[in-house]
C-alpha cells in the first residue's frame, strides 16, 4: 500500500508498482488526511508502516519565513503522526512495526538547518513516545537516522548550499532500504529503537 498525494500520482504509482494499492492523500495538508481516507478503503491489515517522505527548505532562522515552518513541520512531523493516528487501530490488532525515516539532522542541527532539523527532532520525540504508549499492544518502533543519501533531495540541498552534487559520494538509497528491511523483518523477541546510517565513502 503506497500513499500518494492525488488521484494522478496514485495512477503513476500503480502503473510503476503493478500490482501495488493505494491511499491518497495529501501530507501538506495533514488537517485533511481523516477526510481523505474516510472516502477510501484502508486495509484491515497492516504489517509495517514506513513514514519515509520529507521536504528540506534550508535557511538562517532570521529569513525563514512562517510558511516554510508550516511545510516542513507538517509534511516532515505532523502528517506522520495523523497517519499513525488514524492506521492506529489497524496497527493494533496486527501488531505492526512502525518505521520512522528520520535524519542525521534529526539529532544534531547546524546552520541553516532549524526549521528541517526541528521537524525532524520532533519526529525522534513522536517515535519514542508511539514506541513507550503502544509497547502494550505489541507495536514496535524504529527510527533510522541516515546521513547525506544519492537522492533528488540531497540533489535539492546541494543546489540550495551553492555545493556541485554528485550522487557517488553519498549513501545509496538501497543501503537505507536494507537497514529498513532488517528492523521489520527482525524476529518478534527483539526491537530496534534507534539505528544511525552513516556514509562509508
Amino acid at each position: 500500500m503506497l500513499l500518494a498525494r492525488d488521484a494522478a500520482r496514485a495512477r503513476q504509482l500503480v502503473e510503476r508498482y503493478p500490482g501495488a494499492r493505494t491511499l491518497v492523500g495529501d501530507l501538506a495538508d495533514p488537517d485533511r488526511l481523516s477526510w481523505a481516507f474516510s472516502k477510501q478503503p484502508v486495509p484491515e491489515q497492516i504489517d509495517s508502516l514506513l513514514h519515509i517522505a520529507g521536504i528540506v527548505d534550508l535557511g538562517p532562522v532570521g529569513e525563514l519565513r512562517p510558511k516554510t515552518w508550516h511545510q516542513q513541520l507538517n509534511v516532515n512531523l505532523i502528517a506522520p503522526a495523523e497517519v499513525t493516528r488514524l492506521l492506529l487501530p489497524t496497527l493494533r490488532a496486527s501488531r505492526a512495526t512502525v518505521v520512522f525515516v528520520n535524519s542525521g539532522a534529526g539529532l544534531t542541527a547546524h546552520a541553516e538547518w532549524s526549521a528541517y532539523a526541528a521537524s525532524k527532532h520532533g519526529l525522534k520525540a513522536l517515535a519514542d513516545s508511539l514506541r513507550a504508549e503502544e509497547k502494550p499492544h505489541g507495536i514496535r518502533v524504529t527510527s533510522v537516522y541516515p546521513g547525506r543519501t544519492a537522492s533528488p533531495m540531497q540533489a535539492k540541498v546541494h543546489s540550495q548550499e551553492g555545493k556541485e552534487y554528485d550522487p557517488a559520494h553519498w549513501i545509496d538509497p538501497e543501503s537505507v532500504a536494507t537497514t529498513i528491511v532488517m528492523a521489520v523483518d527482525l524476529p518478534r523477541d527483539a526491537e530496534v529503537n534507534d539505528l544511525s546510517v552513516r556514509p562509508g565513502r
